[in-house]
């Protein structure tokens, strides 16, 4: 399964809404079905299971700030949650991190990659939406060496790991 056979298969209430076209909304529901099968795989060791719930709980918390914000009638309420959502992913990305040892190398980038796009959306949509900068330093944000080309998000959409049984 890839981005585009899994946009296929969400219901056309959901694409044929106006918070379909923010790019950020699209890529963090994406990871957050994927994610229904990191978190499946982090439930079954009993070691990982408070951090499957945790890692649960804030996918769903982008995908719902990022609803909720773009429901909003004013900006200053619209980055409010925007910034919400931000929190969430940046804790999202963490819990990855976290649960690197029980999905593997592979599956951990990937997600933490595609998290990372929506982080740094976000971090062009608050100030947007708030008329200044958010709480960040000028130099570009990056959590590898050199920012993501779109290639790279290409390639996340596409190439889409999952866990190994144990």
């Amino acid at each position: 399964m890839n981005f585009t056979e899994w946009a296929d298969t969400l219901p056309d209430d959901i694409k044929n809404d106006s918070l379909w076209k923010m790019e950020a909304y699209r890529i963090a529901l994406f990871v957050n079905d994927i994610g229904w099968h990191d978190i499946t795989r982090l439930s079954k060791d009993r070691r990982t299971f408070s951090l499957s719930d945790q890692l649960y709980r804030s996918l769903g918390s982008v995908c719902a700030n990022l609803e909720e914000g773009y429901s909003r009638g004013s900006n200053r309420d619209r980055a409010r949650f925007y910034e919400y959502a931000l929190g969430s992913a940046r804790e999202s990305r963490g819990w990855y991190y976290r649960a690197r040892f029980v999905l593997g190398e592979e599956v951990t980038q990937h997600r933490i990659g595609l998290i990372t796009e929506v982080i740094r959306l976000l971090l062009t949509m608050v100030p947007q939406q708030r008329s200044m900068k958010v709480r960040e330093t000028t130099s570009a944000y990056s959590a590898t060496p050199s920012p993501p080309e779109p290639a790279d998000l290409q390639r996340l959409l596409q190439h889409i790991p999952f866990p190994k049984k144990p």
